[in-house]
């Protein structure tokens, strides 16, 4: 694993800096770096091959961030396929999201796709 696992510096909405890089669209964080411009097949609804970056690196962890109120939607069978894949989904408000990847990111091998707005 890469010893430079990327760290949230801080997140206001549409609005996150990590390791002292801001970004202003939504982004996928792996061990291996962050992948800025993160799109989404169906805008608010999270689907498998959305999720291509994050399986390549086979996480133990995945963390989503469904923005700042909520609105991206983690549909089921997106939840059986990353179950499916070995991986543990939380899904949470991604000012929530980035402090949970923070903390869990020292001990684990955790990635995270940050919705910043909505």
């Amino acid at each position: 694993m890469n010893l430079a696992i990327p760290r949230i510096d801080s997140y206001e909405f549409g609005r996150i800096t990590i390791d002292r890089k801001t970004y202003t669209s939504d982004v996928i964080i792996t061990p291996e770096g962050v992948a800025a411009n993160w799109w989404r097949k169906e805008g608010h609804s999270l689907h498998p091959e959305d999720l291509n970056a994050v399986t390549a690196v086979k996480p133990e962890v995945l963390i989503v961030g469904c923005g700042a109120s909520g609105i991206l939607k983690v549909p089921d069978k997106t939840r059986q396929w990353i179950s499916e894949k070995g991986i543990e989904l939380i899904d949470l408000p991604t000012r929530e999201a980035c402090d949970r990847y923070n903390e869990l990111s020292e001990s684990k091998n955790v990635a995270a796709g940050l919705h910043l707005t909505c």
